[in-house]
């Protein structure tokens, strides 16, 4: 897949899904719940933010990376 995730995207994808893990970590609720609402969430944004791709983005034709240069 190409690449449609912009740098700057990718640094706030992957703090928010440090957020995610952490809510998943600490919210009073039982383990299901916690991994269900904020863990298995937070292992799909941190996988677009390393991958630099989001499903997402295909699907609606957009892309945060810079234009290439030609």
């Amino acid at each position: 897949m190409k690449c449609n995730v912009g740098k700057m995207d990718r640094l706030f994808r992957g703090l928010g899904a440090l957020a995610l893990f952490a809510c998943a970590w600490a919210a009073p609720l039982p383990l299901a719940a916690r991994l269900a609402a904020f863990g298995l969430p937070g292992v799909y944004v941190m996988f677009t933010a390393l991958a630099g791709t989001c499903l997402g983005y295909t699907l609606l034709g957009r892309s945060s990376c810079p234009a290439p240069r030609g």
